[in-house]
Formats: structure tokens, sequence, C-alpha cells
């Protein structure tokens, strides 16, 4: 291995402190103090989001509210009905969102014109597969979608290590997902579509359905609660984060590696013809900030920023030591009608 002298490597280590201290001020330098003002003249910003009011949503208004003076009002809903909330409101010409978090549909509102291009400099600091190349999102945290087990109920050497362990004898008549979205059939059954391809894919789903999966109409947390409970041994589609915190707090349950999982973008994006456009683009900033990823990271929730990791750093892709397809709304709109018919006709 060639050895670096200590000088060269202080002088490039200097360098590249240097290069990204100043790659920092011209970013922080591109959220103007025009758009600022502006903002603060607007004096209000109107968010529809999916997320969890307590947990973060709160946090992050109190602490824009706190650096800008401008206040948030929010309204809290799945993203179904977000979108159509906002779909509604253009057709009236009453927009009343200036921006919104969705989790998936968003191609709809880009479809109608109800959502608008935007580059907020912060975001454009993301990784690529995080940001939107044609300008209608940015990713303010990830979900990392993977299975999870109830460890009292799975013996170790039963426990999955790959998706043709899933078709063991053991797991028939032991297994759960929710009907719908990235967190259930469809979403497991794009990602095993994308990374086995369709041939092989079908193949493998064809065989996966002689398993007898159940399905329960509920939202991946309270599938992941019956988990818990005991009441199914292993839910295929949850939040990695999700398990991680109720495992912290003593529960049985641990979440699954398996290559690859689904790593599904949180989604935030612009209203069109919304009544507060700069209040709104400063709250986009704050979000993907450091200081907004932080208020993520403290909240539990897996910030899309590399800079600021995951409170616990094994439940993402980059540090974890495990590989994630990242379904974008492109991805999504292409292959979920596919999906989901595939799973009508296979698990249902």
């Amino acid at each position: 291995m060639r050895i670096i002298s200590i000088a060269r490597y202080c002088t490039v280590f200097i360098a590249a402190a240097s290069a990204m201290a100043a790659c920092a001020r011209a970013n922080a330098a591109e959220i103007s103090g025009e758009l600022i003002a502006k903002a603060k003249q607007e004096g209000q910003v109107v968010y529809y989001t999916d997320l969890i009011v307590d947990q973060i949503v709160r946090p992050l208004a109190s602490a824009f509210e706190a650096k800008y003076g401008i206040k948030v009002s929010y309204t809290r809903a799945d993203s179904q009905v977000n979108i159509l909330k906002i779909l509604n409101e253009q057709k009236a010409g009453r927009v009343m969102s200036d921006i919104f978090g969705l989790n998936t549909g968003l191609e709809v509102l880009i479809a109608a014109g109800a959502a608008r291009q935007f580059t907020a400099a912060n975001g454009e600091e993301l990784p690529a597969r995080y940001r939107d190349p044609d300008h209608y999102w940015v990713s303010s945290h990830l979900f990392v979608i993977t299975p999870a087990l109830n460890t009292d109920l799975v013996p170790a050497a039963q426990r999955p290590h790959s998706y043709d362990d899933l078709l063991a004898p053991f797991w028939k008549d032991k297994m759960v997902w929710k009907p719908n979205d990235l967190t259930g059939a469809p979403g497991f059954i794009g990602n095993v579509l994308i990374s086995m391809g369709e041939t092989r894919g079908m193949a493998y789903l064809r065989k996966l359905s002689k398993q007898n999966i159940k399905m329960v109409n509920a939202s991946a947390r309270a599938v992941l609660d019956q988990v818990i409970a005991g009441e199914y041994a292993l839910s295929l589609q949850i939040l990695n984060h999700h398990a991680a915190i109720s495992a912290r707090k003593g529960a049985p349950v641990d979440w699954v590696r398996l290559n690859p999982v689904t790593v599904s973008p949180g989604l935030v994006a612009m209203t069109a013809g919304s009544p507060h456009p700069n209040a709104g683009m400063l709250f986009v900033e704050f979000m993907t900030s450091k200081e907004g990823q932080q208020i993520f990271q403290k909240a539990d929730y897996l910030p899309a920023r590399p800079d600021v990791p995951p409170l616990i750093p094994d439940l993402i892709p980059e540090t974890g030591g495990f590989t994630g397809n990242v379904i974008t709304p492109a991805i999504t709109a292409k292959g979920y009608e596919h999906w989901n018919d595939v799973a009508k006709d296979l698990f249902r």
C-alpha cells in the first residue's frame, strides 16, 4: 500500500476542507437576502404533509418560525388525501398550499399542472438519487422498506438472509403485508421485478404466492405492531426505522436485511399558483439544510443529506452494509400499475 507523507496528507486535507468551506459559503449565498425578505413579507407558509405532527412537523415548524419569524400552517393527511385536496383546490381556483409532502402519487399532480418546478440550493446538495432531475421534488428524508420479524417466533436458524429463503416451508402461513402502495405488496413486487428482471422475478413471485401471505388492510406501522404482538412471524414491507425504534424500547422485533431493499424518498414539492411562493421556497431550503436535516435526525427519521447520518447509521444502505433500489416517482409512475396487477393476480 502506498504511504502518503504527513506533509502531503495535511496539504490535501487542508485543500479539501477549504474547498468544502467555499462550497458551503457559495451554497449559503444562493439563499438570497431577497428571497428571505420576500418570504418575510408574505409572513406565512402553508404545508400539506403526510408526516407525523408531534414527531417531526411541529419541531420543524417551530424551528423555522424561530429562525425567520414566518408562521407555518400545516395540515396532516395521507398522501392520497393530500393529492385529492390539492387537485380540488386547483380546479376551484382556490390554491391554499405552498408546499406539500408525499410518499407516492406526485406524478398525478405534475400531469395536472398542480406542482411547479423549483431549484433549492440546499436541495442541490443532496445526492442525485434523492432529487429530481426535472426539478419537481427533493427528498427531505428517506424511507427504507424491508421485512421485519418477531424475534420470539423466529429461531435464528430460520431467519431469512435472501429472498429465496422466504420460499422455505417454515414461512408458509406466517407472513403478512398490506395490499397497497410501496410499503405493501406492490412495493415488494416492484422491487423484486426491478432487481431480478421480469422473467426471473415473475417466476420467483409465483413461487412466493404459494406461501399463503396474509393481507391486512392497515398502515405499515399497524402491520408491524401485529408482528410485534405475535399475530404474524414476519411482515414483508415495513419502514425499518419503525422496527429499530420499537426494538430500542424492548419489543421482540428486528428488521431483515435482504439485498436489495426498497428505498423510497420522502418527497417535498411546491404547489403551482401558491399564495406564498417565497415563504414556501424558503421552507424547502430550511427542510433540506443541515439545520433542518438535524431536526429529522433527532426525530428518528432518516435524513436525505449524507452529512447528517441517522441516529442509527445501520438503517440506510450508504452506512449499513446493504444495497437498496431507490424507487423515484418516475419509476413508480412507469411500473406501479403493473406491480399492482401482479399483486391482484397472484396474491389475492
